[in-house]
């Protein structure tokens, strides 16, 4: 480790206020994306990335604002990321510019500033920001907002140390990854570039080269609804078909096909194999009554092998209706009345090699400052997707247990949030290189 590395980490213990700070301050601006059903006073995207603005320029960073507008991303249609009738008002990305001497490698530190929405069962103010023992508390501390907060004040600690970077340093906050990537879809097509990227979405510290691509379906099971406590007759005159019968067909043969895709559908680094998990089941209209209609709405994951020429996952769709298809010919109601899946989501995946120079540095870095940290990818979906499409090496690495992320009472770690601050600090100094070290 350099000295200039040692000076800077020292200084980001010495000076962890400034880090705990500025997360309870984003904390305390409510960005629920708009996606959800939630209070319009706690939809404040762009009062939030307003914050950040002020705060990036007041660490000398170059800054701007632009407006995702579907209408210009109309060419992406069928794409990651792309939703006809999303509207952006008063909801933008932000970008920050902090120029290198010149010689040295870019590097992009990229979040989004939208949350979910709060849910219930809060013991704290979810938009409170607040200090209890070790943790900070409040929508958003793990998801995302301890990361963003990690990487401004890394960034902040190597200028406070009076340390000259040849490369430059981005920074990319977005807006609407909660509800599918579109803010990150037109922060690329903006044409911002960087070398590399480094995404701080919760990773526990691990080093993240991959996310998984994510569709959730809703499989519609038709049946016929008749009285329940009357003797019904064949279907093929007239008698009632319980479709909550017909569900538990799918349900079962849905936990063999999980069997096989453990089997089949697994990576190196990821900790579990794709599946198809039941989220909801709906069915049934009265007490007395068959259902006319069944739905079992799911969550299936992809891996990034399996995307499509336009980065989602068409194939894993074919591959499920077809699976539906087959299961409906085994059963005669079904096969005369078939069920369909109807597509709600799909949200695209990334992968960058552990060849790449950018992933053998994280992974180098993160370790000598964190040696409890794996390489470990993350089974849901981050923006990482139309970062590698467009060439740029992207890793996630970040603060917090991601699996905290949209719970009541969300929580970061104080310790685990300086150590973040710590690790991407000594990433950017080496990637980007030191003048005249």
């Amino acid at each position: 480790m350099t000295n200039n590395e040692k000076k800077v980490l020292n200084w980001i213990e010495k000076n962890s206020n400034v880090v705990i700070e500025l997360l309870s301050q984003l904390i305390q601006v409510p960005s629920v994306t708009t996606y959800f059903d939630e209070d319009p006073k706690f939809m404040c995207e762009g009062e939030a990335q307003r914050k950040l603005k002020s705060y990036l320029e007041e660490l000398g960073l170059i800054t701007e604002f632009s407006f995702p507008d579907a209408d210009a991303l109309k060419k992406y249609e069928n794409k990651a990321g792309y939703y006809p009738n999303y509207t952006f008002e008063n909801r933008p990305n932000l970008f920050g510019f902090y120029p290198g001497e010149g010689g040295g490698k870019s590097i992009l530190l990229f979040g989004h500033i939208d949350v979910v929405s709060r849910g219930s069962g809060w013991t704290v103010n979810p938009f409170g920001g607040e200090i209890i023992g070790n943790r900070i508390y409040g929508r958003g501390a793990v998801d995302m907002k301890g990361g963003i907060a990690a990487m401004v004040t890394a960034l902040n600690a190597i200028q406070k140390c009076g340390i000259k970077l040849k490369g430059d340093v981005k920074i990319g906050t977005v807006v609407g990854e909660e509800a599918g990537g579109m803010g990150t879809l037109a922060f690329v097509d903006k044409g911002y570039r960087a070398d590399a990227c480094l995404i701080t979405e919760p990773t526990h510290l691990n080093i993240a080269p991959l996310c998984r691509g994510i569709l959730w379906g809703k499989l519609v099971i038709p049946g016929r609804n008749g009285h329940i406590e009357l003797e019904q007759g064949d279907w093929r005159n007239g008698g009632a078909v319980d479709a909550i019968e017909k569900m538990d067909i799918y349900l079962t043969h849905i936990r063999h096909l999980n069997k096989l895709w453990s089997v089949r559908k697994k990576h190196k680094y990821l900790p579990i194999p794709c599946q198809v998990n039941i989220a909801q089941i709906n069915a049934g209209e009265f007490p007395t009554t068959f259902a006319n209609r069944a739905e079992i709405i799911f969550d299936a994951q992809y891996l990034p092998e399996e995307k499509d020429e336009n980065g989602l996952g068409s194939k894993v769709k074919k591959e499920l209706e077809k699976f539906v298809y087959d299961i409906a010919q085994t059963d005669d109601w079904l096969k005369e009345n078939l069920p369909y899946i109807e597509w709600i989501v799909d949200a695209d995946c990334g992968e960058t090699s552990d060849e790449e120079p950018f992933f053998k540095l994280v992974r180098d870095k993160t370790t000598e400052i964190n040696p409890s940290s794996i390489v470990q990818g993350i089974c849901c979906h981050t923006d990482m997707g139309w970062l590698c499409n467009v060439g740029i090496p992207t890793v996630n690495l970040g603060p917090g247990d991601a699996r905290l992320a949209h719970q009541n009472d969300e929580y970061v770690e104080i310790n685990e949030l300086i150590q973040c601050t710590k690790i991407i600090a000594s990433i950017i100094m080496h990637w980007c290189g030191i003048d005249n070290e």
